[in-house]
Parts: structure tokens; C-alpha cells; sequence
């Protein structure tokens, strides 16, 4: 290639950055002063491109004392190739917490890259795991990754990629495949056709799609929710395949792999073993405890590849606080109509007679007779508008040959399993009719059928349950929050929703089931959002994948779950980082004489809640909760009383209620145990500190941000609040201004914005990448650099300040480099772009240089005193006449500024050095200087 990545070049009658991607006959450039949305390829033999140099400032051109700062911060923030220690960070749409910094640094020391991030709920492992992503595509070490995921999650994966990290990914599921293939040429995978892929972990795992995937898998590998890849103590078909799936990425140890999930443990310690063995096989034989002296070397060996932390470890990380809400939480009862009582006495009794029957038959039939009666009870707890569908559906088990196959049929249909195979139609209504007569109006199906007219009479005013929650929606919407209610079956959401919309006046009530594909739900989210007063009814569609905190604030659960942990990810969609409120509430909704809630509520759900409250920290069940859900109600079926604990946990796990719960407890220890060690001693504070300092002062931080589109909107005309969030009006800015911000095909003339996290519906988020931040930049800098345009940022200036005592000179240099990654015998070029204020005291030809902290200051010096354009021109001709004495000190700077800057390179990643990777950095001489900027004392 004829020029150097980061060279001046000039063509089309401007000039343009040489980019790395250029090729010896084709050159990708980037317009000086332009974005990226504006790079463009320039082909050699068929256009002139020649070498250029950036001229000085114009003297005539003056500008006033906000300029340097200005046009400083709108270089800055247009920069998508950083020079700081972090290379991705000019790429970002969202300033990372300082406590996500660390993942990011303890990836940096591995190669290949082999993670576990499993912190809590809500605190952003998404956001750490994609910042790897980022940072080793910018690096140039890694050119396709994948995200596995469960499918309902894929969209928002992909939306947090694309909106923050600008990372564009393909999303490969059942309903996309069949389209991506077609774009592939013959024999060719869509792994290697799409360099970014986000695949449904369900879809993939199957035999022939895994073999595919494996054989063009990418070098990086994200998967999400690990803990539901890996081999179960009790084996099941689905789990196997993912566990064969991962395992197969895994076996390559060149592959970076980065595994999430907050719930490593799951409450066994097989799996979690399990799951370390997939960063290394020799982790699959650590000890059980890993405290004591003893083992400390294998706890700083996991230690650099597993990082797991509660909020509490980081709601002040770094002076930096963390907002996470306060969770109110409350339980309320309801009793059951007469009429609903007698209908739940009448389903109880037929469902114990039929578990009961001795004639029951093979085993596979007295299978599907107990999954069609737990089914029974399930739905009549949750409203007569599922019973009445249960009672009249087939039984989905009844179609099955074997006992096996009844029992993964009904716990997928009947259970609350949060890591089967797929959420998708796990909200249908699950069926009760076991299917073995043939006469379609034999005695059982004709009682069925009686019971589902009873069931249909009770809706509506009988129903306890529905009548007692409508005051408690009105409690919550009169309070300010906007709550979800979450239904366990389709027909209950939607009953529910119906009654809520009839009752609530003014207020929008919309249902979200699975019958819905989840484009459309979020579509219906998004719609409802807009509603000054909203109630959302869903299924546990919603209860993972999408976050609702933006919309939502409260979460009732309208039927309780049979499995803790799908409680938690409930009330997770609410309480999480980026939450607006700062409380949420969590309502537990339950029947107190309907023999199944309580027995729910007092086995399950308090003993989680309370080891949560105590601990800070989610802990599942040491056992299957499906087993306990077996025991108990094979307990009330079997026996037809009220189940005594004491006896049901004896008789079925051979340990005692309270031996169940001590195991729990114990488990919730080594839980708190494993988080206390695995918090992240081994990334010092004051490295984090070091490298976030170093990223900011590269790039700009928020606080930057917020500074210039403030004073850069104001300086245009724009009228801007003081408050935050901050209300702008472009109604009155120059329309050059308005044209480079697309208003109002794409902002608005007025809105409302804030810089940080969380923000309200209909406000903006203004973060250094967002689109209106990025247009407000290059236009600052575009007009400075064009005579002809008006703009506030000028490229000299000349003021009389009290904070010198000498004529005193500041440079805003630009400063390009081409870094080198040499591995073995391939190099890979990136460029890097800086921003530097330097100044020095005295005439040019007798510079006294100053430290780069009293040249900073400078930068929010005010005038004192008046300079005449004449004096003010004559000022900066002087400079400008004595620069070649000025040059030689200048390149010197740039050579050390790239020497400093390969070590910040390498400092981070000291794992390559291991590997045989060097990294060099040339600078492209003579730095760009944008602005000369004199300071005169007031005297």
C-alpha cells in the first residue's frame, strides 16, 4: 500500500485518514473531521489520491475563550480509534460502570480468553461479557464471535449489541435460518458467510446443526445462562446436547470462550464443577471447599478466570455509586368463593381417585394419570379460565409410548423448569384429559366436561382471587408505580387482562403471552410504554429476555411459582441497574385455603426470600424443586389430608423438613463463601483506577459529554436547561446545525435528554456514541475547519486572563498512529488517534514548556480584559511565524506520546507477550495542529 494506515491523504477535493482495512489498489478513508458513516473506498488505478499536509490556523479566524475546550472535546468525542489502554472505548455507546472494568481487565490477562462472569441479577453481565467482545474485534485478535443464548433472549442480545457496542449480529433461529442459508454460496456455512452470529442454544444443539456450528465455529464464543449446558446429575435429552455442544467449543484451546450465568452453583456441586471444567479440564478436580490456607493456590487459579459479585460488592465501587432500586416487597391473601371451593373439592377428589386407581394399568399410563392431575390442580389454582381449558384439553402426555417419555412431557407442560429446553409454550393451557377412552362421551370425559361448565359459571364475580387483586392494581397505580402481573397460563393472563381493562378507567391494560412471537411482544411492550397509566399481564414469557425496568416498576405475582428462582427472575425484569424508580415492589399473591399455594409458599418461596434478605444473594434448591413439588403433592393426592412436612421429606428424600432446609442454608453459605473470594481481589482497585483514568482522558468521559453538548448547543443558539434531565429547543439554531443533526426527521426540535443511566420513557440517552452527540461533534469540528462556515469553536483565539503571568501559548494537536501487531509473520495495522493540549511560556523561539496539568488548566480560563482583533491577530501571526522552532519539540512529543501509548497497549494484554506477540507504533509525522490559543497576562 502506498500509504501509511493513519497518513493525510487528499482527494475528491478534501482531505481524508487513511483506515486499516485499505489494500495496496484500494484505499478506505475516513474524512478528516467525518464519521464513520461517512468512510468511504477510493479505487487507485481510477482516481487520484496525493499525500497532504494540515495547514496552521488562520489568524483572521479568531475565535473566543470557549473554543479550545470546545473544538478539544469535539475531536475527542468523534474519535473511534482511542490511544488509550483500552482500544474500544471510542466505540461505545454506554460509559461502562467502573466495576464492570473488571471482567474486561481480567479477560486482557488470558489467552485465550477463558471466563466465567457470574454476577448477580441485574448488575450487567451482558454489558461485561459484550465489552471483551469489543475490545478484542478493536485489537485485532478476533474477527467472528457467536452468542449462545436461550431463544427468547436472542433479540435483546442483539439489540445491546447493536445499540451499544455497534457490533451488528445476525440472529440465527428456526425462523431466520432458512433465509440466511439462502444468501450462502454451495457448501458454505452461515458461521463463516456471517462474522456475527447470536444462535438459539436449543436450535444449534441438535446433532446435525451442531456439527455445523463446531466445524465453523468462531474464535470468540459467548454463551449465556452456562449453567444450562452442562451434565446434569439426572440426565435428561435436552441438557445433554448443550452439554455436548459446549464441550465441543471448549476442546479447541486456542477458542476464546466466555461463559455467563448468574447461577453457576444451581445448588449442586457436580454441575458447577461441570461448568469449570469447560475453562480448564484440571478445574473439574478442585476441592469442594476451597477456603483455608491450604488451598489458596487453587483459589487464585480460578480466581483468574471466574469472577462472581453481589450488588453489595459494587454499589460504591470506586467512589462510584451504583444505582440499584430498594425492593419493597409484601405478600396479600385471598380465600375462595364458596361456588370455587366446592368446584376445587370436587377437582380433588377426581384427581386423587384417578392417581389412586389400582387398575391405573402399565406404568406409562399411571404416568400420564398423575401429570393429568397435577395439571388439573395447577390450573384450577390459577383461575377458572385455565381450569376450564385444562378440563377440556387432551393431556399432552397421553400421545407418549413410555413412562419417560410421559414424564418429560408433563414437566415440561405442568413444572416451572427455568432451564428446560425452551420456555416457548411452556404458558399453554397443559391439558387433564388422560385420553383413554374411546368414546368420546365415556364417564371421565363426560365429568371433565361438567367440571369445565362449572368452571366457566365461576368467572367473573365468583372469582375471590380476580375480585380481591383489582383494588390491589388501583393501590399500586394511585402510588405511581406501573405494575406486571404474571399468570402462569395463556387463558389466565388473558382473563385477567380483560377484567383489569373492563374495571380500570383511564388506564391501558395490555396481555403478553406466548401465543405472540417475541418481535411482537416486545412491539406491545414498547406500545403500552407510551401510556401515562399502564398494567402489564403476562405469562413468564416476559419473566427472562426482556428488560422491562424502563416501563415497569412493580411486579405482583398473580400465581405463584412452583420454582423459587423463576420468582427471582420475575422481579429481576424490575429490579436491575438502569431502573428509574428508586423503589420497586414485590407483591406475593396466594390462597390461603386452596391447599396447594400454602404448600408452595411455606416449602419453597419464603425459605428463598429468606435466604436472599439475610445472604444478599439468590441461592437455588439443593435438591430439584421439581422433587419436592413430587413430594408434596404426591403427599396430598396419595393420602387425600393435609401433608405433614415432617413425614412427606422423611418418606421421599430420607432427610427431614428441617435436614432440607439446614442443607439449603449450608448451601447458601458456601454460595456467600464462593462470591466473598471470587469478588475480584486479584484486579487491584488501583489498576482498575489507573486504566479507567486513562480511558477517560483518551476518549472523554460522561461528564465530558454532558459538558460539551451543554455549552456546544448553547453556543449554537439552542435554548438549554440547567436541570437534569435536561430540556433542549432547536427551534432557533442555524439551519446548517439542524441539517447535520437531521432535525426533525431524527431528533426533534425540542426533547429531553440525560447523560447517565437510568432514564424515563421518551427521554434521551446522550451518551459519547449516541448519534446526536456524534453529529454535534463533527459539525463543531467541520465548521471550524471550514473558513467558510460559522462555527463557535474557532481554531485560535487570544484573551487576557489573570491565570498568567507571561504571554503564555496552548496547541491542540491531533495526533495519529499506525500500531503494528506482528504474529509470527502476519501483521495486522490499527490506527490510533489522540488529543493533546501542550503550552509553553515565552515566545516560540524561547519556549518554556509546562506540565501537561497547568496546560489543562488553562482550558477554563475566562477574559479579564479586552485584546483588540488587531493585537489578537498580530498575537497568533507570531506564533505561527516562529512555528519551525516549535516543530522539533512537537515530534518528540509525538514519538513519546506513541511509546507511551504501546505501553498502555500492552500493559493490558500481557498474556499475548506469552505467545510471541510483539506490537510496535509509528507515529505520522508532523502532528495536526487544530488550534493555537494565546493567553495574555491581565496586566
Amino acid at each position: 500500500m502506498s500509504f501509511a494506515v493513519g497518513s493525510l491523504v487528499r482527494a475528491r477535493g478534501r482531505e481524508w485518514v487513511v483506515l486499516p482495512e485499505s489494500k495496496e489498489d484500494l484505499l478506505v478513508l475516513r474524512p478528516l473531521g467525518g464519521s464513520d458513516e461517512e468512510v468511504a473506498g477510493i479505487y487507485l488505478p481510477l482516481e487520484r489520491v496525493e499525500p497532504a499536509s494540515f495547514p496552521l490556523p488562520d489568524p483572521s479566524q479568531l475565535g473566543d475563550y470557549r473554543s479550545c475546550r470546545l473544538l478539544r472535546d469535539a475531536l475527542r468525542l468523534g474519535f473511534r480509534s482511542s490511544a488509550g489502554p483500552f482500544r474500544s472505548f471510542a466505540r461505545l455507546a454506554v460509559e461502562p460502570r467502573p466495576y464492570q472494568l473488571v471482567p474486561l481487565l481480567m479477560a486482557l490477562k488470558l489467552d485465550p480468553v477463558r471466563l466465567l462472569i457470574a454476577d448477580d441479577v441485574g448488575i450487567g453481565k451482558t454489558i461485561e461479557a459484550a465489552l471483551i467482545v469489543r475490545e478484542l474485534i478493536d485489537r485485532g485478535e478476533v474477527e467472528r464471535f457467536a452468542v449462545l443464548c436461550p431463544p427468547q433472549i436472542a433479540e435483546q442480545w442483539q439489540v445491546e449489541l447493536s445499540a451499544k457496542f455497534h457490533l451488528d449480529a445476525e440472529l440465527v433461529l428456526p425462523s431466520t435460518v432458512t433465509r440466511l442459508e439462502r444468501t450462502c454460496h454451495l457448501g458454505q456455512s452461515i458461521f463463516k458467510r456471517y462474522p456475527y452470529v447470536i444462535v438459539s442454544t436449543d436450535f444449534i444443539k441438535s446433532d446435525r446443526r451442531r456439527d455445523d456450528f463446531l466445524r465453523a465455529c468462531p474464535e470468540l464464543v459467548i454463551v449465556d445462562e452456562a449453567h444450562t449446558c452442562v451434565w446434569p446429575e439426572r440426565e435428561r435429552s435436552g441438557r445433554h446436547q448443550r452439554h455436548q455442544l459446549v464441550s465441543g467449543i471448549a476442546v479447541d484451546p486456542q477458542r476464546h470462550l466466555i461463559l455467563v450465568t448468574a447461577t453457576p452453583h444451581s445448588g449442586k456441586e457436580a454441575a458447577f464443577r461441570a461448568l469449570l471444567a469447560l475453562l480448564n479440564p484440571d478445574f473439574a478436580n478442585l476441592p469442594d471447599d476451597l477456603s483455608g490456607p491450604a488451598n489458596e493456590h487453587h483459589r487464585r487459579r480460578l480466581a483468574a478466570q471466574f469472577v462472581q459479585r453481589r450488588r453489595g460488592d459494587i454499589c460504591h465501587y470506586l467512589q462510584a455509586d451504583t444505582p440499584f432500586p430498594e425492593r419493597e416487597e409484601a405478600e396479600e391473601t385471598y380465600k375462595l368463593s364458596a361456588e370455587y371451593k366446592q368446584l376445587f373439592q370436587e377437582v380433588l377428589e377426581y384427581a386423587r381417585q384417578t392417581v389412586a386407581d389400582p387398575t391405573g394399568g402399565i406404568a406409562q399410563r399411571q404416568r400420564v394419570r398423575w401429570w393429568s392431575a397435577l395439571a388439573l390442580l395447577r390450573s384450577m389454582a390459577s383461575s377458572p379460565a385455565a381450569a376450564a381449558a385444562t378440563l377440556r384439553t387432551r393431556a399432552a402426555s397421553a400421545d407418549t409410548d413410555t413412562p419417560d417419555e410421559a414424564d418429560a412431557i408433563g414437566r415440561r407442560t405442568v413444572l416451572d423448569i427455568v432451564d428446560e429446553e425452551s420456555s416457548e409454550g411452556m404458558d399453554l393451557p397443559p391439558g387433564s384429559d388422560p385420553g383413554e377412552e374411546t368414546d368420546e362421551s365415556g364417564p371421565v370425559r363426560s365429568r371433565l366436561l361438567a367440571m369445565a361448565r362449572e368452571a366457566d359459571a365461576l368467572q367473573g364475580r365468583k372469582d375471590a382471587k380476580l375480585l380481591k387483586v383489582i383494588p390491589l392494581v388501583e393501590g399500586l397505580l394511585r402510588d405511581g408505580f406501573h405494575p406486571i402481573l404474571f399468570c402462569r397460563f395463556i387463558p389466565t393472563a388473558e382473563y385477567v387482562a380483560a377484567a383489569l381493562r373492563d374495571k380500570l378507567k383511564g388506564v391501558e391494560v395490555v396481555a403478553v403471552t406466548g401465543t405472540l412471537p417475541p418481535s411482537e411482544r416486545e412491539e406491545r411492550v414498547a406500545q403500552l410504554a407510551k401510556a401515562a397509566k399502564r398494567v402489564l399481564v403476562c405469562t413468564d414469557c416476559l419473566s427472562e429476555g426482556i428488560n422491562l425496568q424502563q416501563h415497569f416498576n412493580a411486579v405482583i405475582h398473580y400465581d405463584l411459582s412452583w420454582n423459587p428462582t423463576r420468582h427471582e427472575q420475575r422481579e429481576g425484569r424490575v429490579d436491575r441497574y438502569g431502573q428509574p424508580s428508586p423503589k420497586v415492589r414485590a407483591l406475593t399473591y396466594y390462597g390461603i385455603d386452596n391447599q396447594i399455594d400454602g404448600i408452595v409458599l411455606d416449602v419453597l418461596l419464603r425459605k428463598h426470600r429468606a435466604i436472599r434478605n439475610s445472604l444478599g444473594i439468590s441461592v437455588p434448591l439443593p435438591v430439584d424443586s421439581e422433587q419436592v413439588i413430587r413430594a408434596v403433592f404426591e403427599g396430598m393426592l396419595l393420602r387425600g389430608r393435609k401433608v405433614e412436612q415432617k413425614m412427606l421429606f422423611d418418606d421421599y428424600f430420607g432427610i427431614e423438613d428441617a435436614d432440607l432446609h439446614q442443607q439449603w442454608e449450608a448451601s447458601s453459605e458456601r454460595e456467600k463463601r464462593s462470591r466473598t473470594m471470587f469478588a475480584q481481589e486479584t484486579i487491584k482497585v488501583e489498576e482498575v483506577v489507573r486504566e479507567l483514568e486513562a480511558a477517560r482522558a483518551a476518549v472523554g468521559s460522561g461528564v465530558d459529554v454532558a459538558a460539551f453538548t451543554r455549552t456546544a448547543l448553547t453556543a449554537c443558539g439552542a435554548a438549554v436547561s440547567d436541570n437534569d434531565p435536561v430540556q433542549v429547543d432547536l427551534s432557533e439554531t442555524p439551519r446548517a446545525l439542524r441539517d447535520a443533526l437531521e432535525v426533525p426527521t431524527r431528533f426533534p426540535s425540542r426533547f429531553s435528554a440525560r447523560f447517565e443511566l437510568p432514564v424515563e420513557p421518551g427521554q434521551l440517552h446522550l451518551a459519547r456514541t449516541h448519534p446526536l452527540v456524534e453529529r454535534l461533534a463533527n459539525h463543531i469540528l467541520n465548521a471550524a475547519l471550514d473558513p467558510l462556515l460559522d462555527s463557535p469553536a474557532r481554531r485560535c483565539g487570544v484573551i487576557r486572563t489573570s491565570r498568567v503571568t507571561r504571554r503564555t501559548t496552548v496547541l491542540l494537536l491531533r495526533l495519529r498512529y499506525h500500531i503494528v501487531t506482528k504474529h509470527g509473520e502476519y501483521e495486522r495495522p490499527l490506527l490510533a488517534e489522540d488529543a493533546q493540549i501542550l503550552a509553553f511560556a515565552g515566545s516560540p523561539q524561547n519556549a518554556d514548556w509546562l506540565p501537561p496539568d497547568q496546560a489543562e488548566a488553562l482550558l477554563s480560563a475566562q477574559p479579564e480584559a479586552n485584546v483588540t482583533p488587531d493585537q489578537a491577530t498580530d498575537f497568533v501571526r507570531k506564533v505561527i511565524d516562529g512555528f519551525d522552532h516549535l516543530r522539533p519539540h512537537l515530534e518528540r512529543f509525538a514519538r513519546d506520546r506513541g511509546q507511551q501509548l504501546l505501553d498502555a497497549h500492552q500493559r493490558v494484554r500481557l498474556a499475548s507477550r506469552a505467545k510471541g506477540i510483539s506490537h510496535r507504533v509509528e507515529p505520522q509525522l508532523p502532528p495536526d495542529v487544530l488550534g493555537i490559543y494565546v493567553y495574555l497576562p491581565k496586566g
